[in-house]
């Protein structure tokens, strides 16, 4: 009997390891056969012609003024200082007296001026009689020579004056105290006072590489400042960068801008403004214009034999609601993609609809 009962038992559980492998190879099957997988369907997108619109090219930029010359005025040596002349904010003239140095040095060195000057004279007059020889009167004349520039040396760097006209905008010591040579200004140089020249002024701006061929000497530039409102004040390019810095991609242009009137100071912010002309360009709606998730890399989509190509744009002038794309790769005639673009990935199937 208990041989009877276990027959059955042992039947059933053939049966049930018989279907659960059938099952298996069943789901295996369908896996690995490439027919049985559905293809991934085309995705619906519509699309426009590209073609070139004339715009006025204008580009701004943002900047901070800053002196047309800015000169950190300091003898050569350490030194007493006797006498300063100017305060901060004094407005001087080139030339001016800025600063007198100790001069004690400078009067050794003209008394023994004057007597090697006495000398070399009772050298000539004995010379031309035959009782001195030439080559003590050339050792006398080097001696009076080196001492004389000295001297002129010493005159220079002892009165300092104003290189130019500006506005004195740093004053590092006081009348009596001794200059060390050690650095006074905020640039970590070595002064007594500091000279800029305000009038006029200058603006660096870093202007994108694209833009480096239109970029001349003497182009216009429109200038206005947030504390002065509607008020536009006019410069001119009157230098351009002849290298574009690698890491950023851009070169500086340097603006001279007039300042008569002096209602712009050195460290404003101001706004810069070019026209460079009409030129010939893409200009799409904004919406067909993608940005790369955490990134600031613009990109849209054109269709190529019913596929989707990505193409990275920079972004130029916006215009509303519309935006310039400029791109090496993008061409007059190219479908690009306007709507359905957001579920794109490059290189998807996708199907032209009306």
């Amino acid at each position: 009997m208990t041989h009877l009962r276990t027959i059955p038992v042992i039947l059933i559980s053939g049966l049930l390891l018989s279907a659960c492998s059938s099952k298996t190879e069943k789901v295996a099957a369908t896996t690995q056969d490439p027919a049985a997988s559905s293809e991934k369907a085309a995705i619906p997108v519509k699309v426009s012609t590209l073609a070139k619109t004339k715009i006025a090219r204008t580009i701004d930029y943002t900047a901070t003024i800053i002196p047309f010359e800015e000169v950190n005025v300091a003898p050569s040596t350490p030194g007493r200082i006797d006498k300063i002349y100017v305060e901060v904010g004094d407005k001087v003239n080139k030339g001016d007296d800025l600063f007198l140095m100790d001069r004690t040095q400078l009067y050794q060195l003209k008394l023994q001026l004057s007597s090697l000057a006495k000398e070399l004279s009772r050298l000539d007059t004995l010379l031309k009689s035959g009782s001195a020889k030439q080559q003590q009167y050339d050792q006398m004349k080097t001696q009076y020579d080196v001492t004389k520039t000295n001297v002129d040396f010493m005159e220079q760097n002892t009165l300092l004056k104003a290189p130019f006209y500006g506005v004195v905008t740093g004053k590092y010591y006081e009348d009596g105290e001794m200059y060390s040579g050690s650095p006074t200004t905020t640039t970590g140089r070595a002064a007594v006072v500091t000279v800029m020249q305000v009038n006029p002024l200058k603006v660096n701006v870093s202007i994108s590489e694209q833009f480096y061929p239109m970029i001349k000497r003497g182009l216009k530039a429109s200038v206005t400042a947030d504390v002065y409102d509607n008020k536009v004040f006019t410069g001119y390019v009157f230098r351009v960068s002849p290298t574009v810095n690698s890491a950023t991609r851009a070169f500086i242009a340097e603006i001279e801008l007039p300042n008569s009137n002096d209602l712009l100071k050195p460290g404003m912010f101001v706004r810069v403004s070019m026209n460079l002309g009409e030129v010939e360009t893409f200009v799409v709606p904004a919406a067909n214009v993608l940005v790369q998730e955490g990134t600031n890399i613009r990109y849209v989509f054109i269709e190529e034999n019913s596929i989707a190509r990505r193409v990275e744009v920079t972004i130029g002038k916006r215009f509303d609601d519309q935006l310039e794309i400029i791109s090496e790769t993008l061409k007059t005639g190219s479908n690009l993609i306007t709507e359905g673009q957001s579920r794109l990935i490059n290189g998807d199937k996708i199907e032209v609809v009306k």
